[in-house]
């Protein structure tokens, strides 16, 4: 889906402005509280400002001037119950991401769960970091995220580059982003009722789709009773022939419910159909959590294989 941004330019008139934030160095968090907006508002007009002491009718004022998309009083400007602290990209998201997703198509019954997954998967990151409050990731190497990418557009020291076009540069970067990530989860909620079913028609503790979608979370956090059950799920490769895929304990975990056995670690064709007895059985990873068969029966008969082991 193609979405529909609005222009967003900058001016130094306040009379002329829509939008105000600050000005100086900027971040991840109003360059995409800026992207959000424009899909709200079909021509943005943004003044940047060092600081905002008046109350100015019909602009929205955000990560600037202590009102209600602003962070930095004293105390915050609220947490949410996993306790990340919202900074103006997540005031700014819930705010306006109902009258978005309903601009963008997305059903009333839907709207809420779509609004709080993308929160919890993209918007709660940039909070966090903006906040300060991310985890120490400990390497010899710079751990570069999403705010580090932002940061880079920001005027160098040795440059003469206009602030307030890198600002401009750098929304427009991010509406890229956001657009992919937004279209990302409309596609996963499209996928939810299908999964919701496969969950139901589940036989022997083995989950199978008829094409590939994302299913990790809809199972792992599925109210079905059967979703618990479920230790291997089989869908057509987009390589052709079918993957096996281990259900891992909780999202992002490399620790599985139930591995393939250890002995079909990183076999492949010949070697690996002698060992399971499957004909078109091709590939086992070497972490054990993915196999892959030609056929779709063959692809079952791995998993049952699997689910019977008793030796892991």
């Amino acid at each position: 889906m193609k979405l529909n941004f609005g222009s967003v330019k900058t001016t130094k008139d306040i009379n002329k402005a829509n939008c105000i934030t600050h000005s100086g160095t900027f971040h991840a968090d109003e360059v995409f509280a800026t992207a959000i907006l424009s899909l709200i508002i079909d021509n943005i007009v943004v003044l940047r400002v060092n600081e905002l002491r008046e109350k100015i009718d019909d602009v929205v004022i955000y990560d600037v001037g202590l009102g209600k998309f602003d962070h930095h009083q004293v105390g915050g400007n609220g947490k949410r119950a996993n306790g990340v602290s919202y900074a103006a990209c997540g005031l700014i998201w819930n705010a306006y991401s109902s009258e978005l997703l309903s601009k963008l198509g997305i059903k009333d019954e839907d709207i809420e769960y779509l609004k709080t997954q993308i929160d919890k998967g993209f918007i709660q990151f940039i909070d966090a970091n903006d906040n300060g409050i991310t985890p120490k990731i400990d390497t010899e190497y710079k751990y570069v995220n999403l705010a580090n990418i932002i940061a880079q557009f920001n005027p160098r020291w040795n440059e003469n580059d206009d602030a307030d076009d890198k600002f401009i540069e750098a929304v427009n970067f991010a509406k890229i982003i956001l657009e992919n990530e937004i279209n990302s989860e409309i596609s996963k909620l499209e996928a939810k009722s299908k999964v919701e079913n496969a969950i139901k028609n589940s036989k022997e503790n083995i989950m199978i789709l008829d094409e590939f979608m994302p299913w990790k979370e809809f199972v792992l956090e599925s109210t079905l009773k059967k979703a618990k059950d479920i230790l291997f799920v089989v869908f057509p490769s987009n390589r052709g022939g079918y993957n096996v895929y281990a259900v891992p304990k909780e999202e992002g975990s490399f620790e599985n419910r139930k591995n393939f056995p250890k002995e079909w670690a990183g076999l492949r064709d010949e070697k690996l159909q002698e060992i399971t007895g499957v004909k078109t059985a091709a590939f086992c990873h070497i972490a054990c959590f993915i196999c892959t068969a030609k056929t779709k029966d063959d692809a079952i008969k791995l998993a049952n294989i699997a689910r019977k082991n008793k030796k892991e």
